[in-house]
């Protein structure tokens, strides 16, 4: 991973030490590189502009999401997908140009979506029949109004990642199953309803995918079918949405490609294709890949439990309410003392939390120095799922959020107090 450090020796993230964040704003924190976050943007989009092939590199924001983060985003003009009406408010809330927001879901009720039309969503990206009908009645309340739309469907591509994180098979929640007609179906039926203005389709196989060759196979396929609805149906597609799930590294076992690689091969895939329109926009969908490795968590270690011919368990002041993909997926992460990151280890331990759960392990085997109760430990590539996926398991408190750009630190989310965890509840006396 790539650490740097101070005078002191201290690890420093977007110019600033960690320990003054820590002792500043308190732990557990969560805490962004905003300068990474801008540069993995804008790397995405050199790809692209070096082809040149229209696009959009439009960042999943369920990976993240506040409205910090919906700022930077469009400061660096990147469209933003979002997944509920809560990250769509979020997006509003930080003013984020709606014509730059994809609406995904795999079950939008119908106050999401009318959320979504009163505030002109540029583009929803309808996942089944049921949708498709809700959305057609909706829009007959304003004659007058048409919407973008693309059709998700299925693959039948099965990434080579965790079982949870596989979605472009076709025994999937999400899309169109293409094989047995309902993507050609869904297909018909939005072109032949005025108020929808098919664009195109998506498709996403997966998440922290280390091989491009799934990318390839999903961008042939998706080609092929609308090669066919062109001759069958007389359908142009405008937009070819291939998703996102690039992986990073997370610890030494992890040798991911650089994320532009993935977007590199998509787009050759395209432009060799025998098509008989022009190759559409390729639009992307990073999250994970754009916030993961500038995040980091910092915690305070407490309680140290030693068992003679075991491996001893140092405990920090968060754990699975603030980080809970080691429990949920088994993800492994790397972690360093913060005034001392480059120090060889001394020991191996588990790190684990505060939670009430033997589950509630964030490494299980890390590799550290000798630590004290009071240090401040730094766990690395956070950025992605952490935050978003927080709870207030155990009645403890969500940290704060900071960015840090050009050796400055902002909070952009505060941390929750005790007074927060009661606040809609109501007494039965």
């Amino acid at each position: 991973m790539s650490i740097t450090t101070n005078a002191q020796g201290h690890l420093t993230i977007g110019g600033v030490d960690a320990l003054a964040l820590a002792q500043e704003f308190q732990t557990p924190l969560y805490v962004y590189d905003v300068g990474a976050i801008r540069e993995q943007i804008r790397a995405f989009k050199r790809v692209f502009e070096a082809e040149p092939v229209d696009y959009a590199v439009s960042y999943a924001s369920k990976a993240f999401a506040t409205v910090a983060m919906y700022q930077v985003a469009a400061q660096e003009g990147a469209h933003i997908d979002v997944v509920s009406g809560g990250e769509l408010y979020t997006a509003l809330q930080a003013d984020f140009p709606m014509q730059d927001v994809a609406f995904h879901g795999n079950n939008k009720s119908e106050a999401e979506l009318q959320l979504a039309l009163d505030h002109h969503v540029g583009t929803i990206i309808v996942d089944n029949f049921y949708e498709l009908d809700l959305l057609t009645r909706l829009l007959t309340a304003t004659p007058e109004r048409t919407q973008d739309i693309l059709l998700r469907v299925t693959p039948g591509i099965s990434a080579h990642t965790h079982a949870y994180d596989q979605t472009g098979q076709v025994d999937s929640k999400f899309g169109f199953d293409l094989d047995s007609g309902q993507a050609e179906q869904a297909a018909k039926t939005s072109l032949a309803t005025p108020q929808l203005n098919l664009r195109g389709i998506h498709a996403h196989i997966g998440s922290q995918i280390f091989e491009v060759a799934g990318f390839v196979g999903a961008t042939t396929k998706l080609l092929e079918i609308l090669c066919d609805w062109h001759t069958r149906l007389g359908f142009t597609p405008a937009v070819l949405n291939v998703g996102g799930g690039f992986g990073i590294r997370y610890t030494e076992a992890d040798d991911p490609l650089p994320a532009e690689d993935f977007v590199h091969a998509i787009i050759e895939t395209a432009k060799a294709a025998e098509l008989p329109f022009a190759v559409p926009a390729i639009w992307i969908e990073p999250g994970r890949s754009i916030v993961g490795p500038a995040g980091y968590q910092l915690y305070t270690v407490g309680s140290r439990k030693d068992v003679p011919g075991l491996r001893p368990y140092v405990a920090v002041d968060g754990g699975m309410g603030d980080n809970i993909r080691p429990a949920l997926y088994q993800a492994d992460y790397d972690a360093v003392k913060a005034d001392a990151p480059l120090a060889p280890a001394t020991e191996h331990v588990h790190l684990v939390g505060k939670y009430c759960e033997s589950g509630d392990i964030l490494i299980d085997d890390a590799p550290l120095p000798a630590t004290q109760p009071g240090d401040v430990v730094a766990v690395l590539a956070t950025g992605a799922y952490g935050y978003t996926m927080a709870s207030n398991y155990n009645r403890n408190p969500r940290p704060a959020v900071v960015f840090v750009e050009g050796g400055a630190a902002k909070l952009v989310v505060r941390r929750e107090s005790y007074a927060d965890l009661t606040v809609n509840d109501l007494s039965y006396l």
